[in-house]
């Protein structure tokens, strides 16, 4: 019989009798990485899934913009800074004030359209009621007047700069190292007892990217330090940042019972990986465009954790 067949009529025989294995149009896509930038200049890499999902993302940022934009035209221009209800006395309860406040809360965890955010942003946050209090020529006096001199702070600031989003089109610039260093080392004199800790620099990049002047961005640090976040995150004991290490700790036991059982199980320190994501606000473990269209995944996003703890500033 073997004699009678060729090596190769063989071979077909024996691959007749074996199932053919070609890979699934799913696992061809996964292996295909494709490339390109989000809203905010990053390069971001991933599947044909992944870019899927990314625009699943942006058709429904498109969405929510369509809704905001029927809100700007029925209730008037800017009717989400009305929204302030005094908690104290019923009769200076204004429904439609209320009425604006549940709306917008609802909104905002939808997603805040990009070109809204800065002025969103800087209006719930409290930023532009903190800017109000000083003269017009606060920040440009301020600059000035810190303009060449040295301190430890400025000296870990300029050793920071290359290394804070290294390749993106307009932060890893002369131009963008000089306006995240003005930022930086204005807010560092403001604030002696902060001063500088690394984790602002990507705190304060990501501001530039969304709120577009270094004005804005500026006063967006001050009020996140000063009056957003827990005290003491960027001290130098790092006391807050501690505190909230301990909350998530918590969090996670309450939350994600099996997840924190098993860290346990293992003797790992949760806080070995999440010290980061705090000091950093997540702006370098999350997609730039997840931070900034609330909690959805792909590469739209450092925004979305901040615009819900902006807005619970405001509730």
């Amino acid at each position: 019989m073997y004699g009678t067949h060729s090596r190769r009529d063989l071979a077909l025989e024996f691959q007749a009798q074996i199932p053919i294995l070609r890979p699934s149009i799913h696992a061809r896509r996964a292996n295909l990485t494709v490339k390109f930038q989000d809203i905010y200049g990053f390069t971001v890499e991933g599947n044909v899934d992944d870019v899927n999902v990314l625009n699943e993302v942006r058709e429904k940022v498109r969405q929510q913009g369509r809704v905001w934009w029927a809100l700007e035209a029925s209730k008037g221009a800017n009717w989400y800074l009305h929204t302030r209800v005094s908690p104290t006395l019923k009769s200076s309860l204004k429904f439609s004030a209320l009425g604006n406040a549940i709306t917008l809360k609802r909104l905002i965890r939808k997603g805040i359209p990009p070109v809204l955010r800065p002025k969103v942003w800087f209006s719930l946050s409290g930023a532009a009621k903190k800017k109000s209090t000083v003269p017009e020529s606060y920040y440009n006096d301020l600059t000035k007047a810190v303009e060449g001199k040295v301190t430890p702070a400025t000296r870990q600031i300029d050793h920071d700069l290359p290394r804070t989003f290294p390749g993106h089109p307009w932060l890893d610039t002369p131009e963008g190292h000089g306006t995240l260093r003005r930022v930086l080392v204005g807010y560092s004199f403001r604030d002696s007892e902060v001063g500088y800790c690394q984790g602002l620099n990507y705190v304060a990049a990501l501001l530039l990217l969304v709120m577009k002047t270094e004005e804005d961005a500026f006063w967006m640090l001050a009020v996140l330090l000063e009056n957003v976040l827990v005290s003491d995150c960027y001290t130098h004991n790092l006391s807050g940042c501690h505190v909230e290490q301990r909350v998530f700790k918590d969090l996670l036991a309450k939350k994600c019972p099996r997840i924190a059982a098993h860290l346990e199980a293992l003797e790992f320190d949760v806080s070995l990986v999440a010290t980061e994501w705090f000091l950093c606000l997540f702006s370098k473990s999350l997609p730039s465009e997840v931070e900034a269209f609330l909690t959805l995944p792909l590469s739209l996003q450092y925004t979305a954790v901040w615009t819900n703890l902006f807005e619970e500033l405001n509730a």
